[in-house]
């Protein structure tokens, strides 16, 4: 084999350390991603970029021009941060990026001098690696590497780049679907709003069907990627065990621990998009909500910051309920934690519990319907920021977040509302900017 370069091979336990704890935290941010723009820049410059790739250029396809447009570069080539200027265009078949667009298969080239297909750039280069970005039997992008130095990239890199585009790949799936489901979403909306003058009343009812059928194909779309994710954290999750047998080195072990938790990480994301998706085992008992609720409560005392005081209003004859327990005092915990972080300079938070009796002639905010009949409310209420009007049908939307990247998913309201529908109830939401947020869970009720 030829002599390794400085830069270009991925050769020591401790660079395949790494390569896995960067690709286990893209494993897990992906799903956050907002948008293709977001994806394509992360990709270069936050995974290729700690892969010990010297420079990256990522390539997006338009298949109607049968052309490739930069999009996003790391390395020399692009020295103006996150703005691409004059983006270079590549027909496909040009070269050895526009071949491997037409061809659809990823290419090492060892000395780019000797290839006839090389397009000689400013800055020239000896070796090439170029990999496509694949959905179905389309070619929507192009991931490349170049390097200076001859015979740069080998197995290990292609390997690595080809997991990568992998990843990317299915993530711009998704991105597409969501996109087309949002389009035809707002088609429909848009078509049914001009009869609204002639038939309020009717309005009002589709209006209901159209979200319930947006969280159905969310719901459809969700379980698929999570049972996608799953397989790729399997593998994952069972090379980081065969490797975890023969490290012995502390530091690399300490990396390998890192790598482990980001795919735990992973493996509770599936497991709370598919309790949104409504195809979480659930294991129902009867529960005494009350005693439930004083349980969390206790357990969260010592998560609450200086300043905000958590307080218990209980009824008394509580009717109980027949639900997963784990999954009831997780939405508990999980409401007490998103009202803690609505109110940064302190405030009350009060959990409450109460019988109800609903009617369809009671006019509640509940996310989706509810049957008339008895139920058990459970109730946690702030004095923080509140939510925005334009943010409340959005709330309970899986991977919705104001967050920033990896600061959190996006799925703990989805997650609930998918408890909550699966145990035959549903979410009530009452708030308003600046005055706090009362959020409300029904469960159906086993009447004594």
């Amino acid at each position: 084999m030829n002599a390794v370069p400085k830069y270009g091979r991925i050769q020591t336990q401790q660079d395949e350390a790494a390569t896995l704890r960067t690709l286990n935290v893209f494993a897990v941010d992906v799903i956050a991603i907002p948008s293709v723009e977001d994806l394509f820049w992360y990709v270069a410059q936050n995974v290729v970029g700690r892969l010990n790739f010297i420079d990256c250029v990522i390539y997006q396809a338009d298949p109607s021009k049968n052309e490739l447009t930069q999009v996003a570069a790391l390395g020399e080539k692009n020295p103006f941060g996150r703005n691409i200027i004059n983006p270079l265009k590549i027909q496909f078949g040009d070269g050895i990026t526009g071949q491997v667009a037409e061809n659809r298969k990823a290419v090492i080239v060892d000395d780019l001098l000797k290839d006839q297909n090389y397009i000689a750039d400013t800055q020239l280069a000896r070796s090439e690696i170029c990999v496509p970005l694949v959905i179905g039997d389309r070619v929507v992008g192009v991931i490349d590497s170049e390097h200076p130095e001859p015979n740069a990239f080998g197995k290990a890199e292609l390997d690595v780049l080809t997991t990568v585009a992998a990843m990317t790949s299915a993530k711009l799936e998704l991105l597409a679907e969501a996109d087309r489901s949002k389009r035809r979403y707002h088609e429909i909306v848009q078509s049914h709003a001009q009869l609204a003058e002639e038939i309020t009343n009717r309005k009002a009812l589709e209006a209901k069907l159209f979200e319930a059928r947006k969280l159905e194909a969310i719901g459809h779309l969700t379980d698929r990627f999570a049972h996608e994710f799953n397989n790729l954290l399997t593998v994952v999750s069972g090379n980081l065990e065969f490797l975890e047998s023969d490290l012995q080195n502390p530091e690399m072990l300490e990396c390998l621990s890192d790598a482990q938790t980001a795919t735990a990480r992973g493996v509770q994301l599936v497991r709370d998009l598919l309790a949104y998706s409504q195809r979480t085992r659930l294991n129902p008992v009867n529960i005494d909500v009350n005693n439930l609720a004083a349980k969390v409560c206790e357990n969260c005392l010592p998560m609450l910051k200086k300043g905000v005081h958590l307080e218990t209003d209980l009824q008394d004859d509580l009717w109980q309920i027949n639900a997963d327990q784990k999954s009831t005092s997780n939405a508990l915990l999980n409401l007490i934690l998103n009202a803690h972080d609505a109110m940064p300079e302190g405030g009350n938070l009060c959990v409450s519990t109460k019988n109800v009796l609903h009617n369809l002639n009671e006019h509640r905010v509940f996310i989706t319907d509810l049957a008339p009949g008895s139920y058990v409310r459970l109730s946690v209420k702030d004095q923080g920021v509140g939510i925005p009007n334009d943010h409340i049908p959005q709330i309970f939307d899986p991977f919705f977040t104001t967050k920033i990247i990896g600061a959190g998913p996006g799925l703990g309201l989805s997650t609930i509302l998918g408890f909550l529908q699966q145990s035959g109830g549903t979410v009530a939401v009452e708030t308003k900017p600046n005055y706090g947020s009362t959020f409300h869970l029904y469960f159906p009720a086993i009447e004594p």
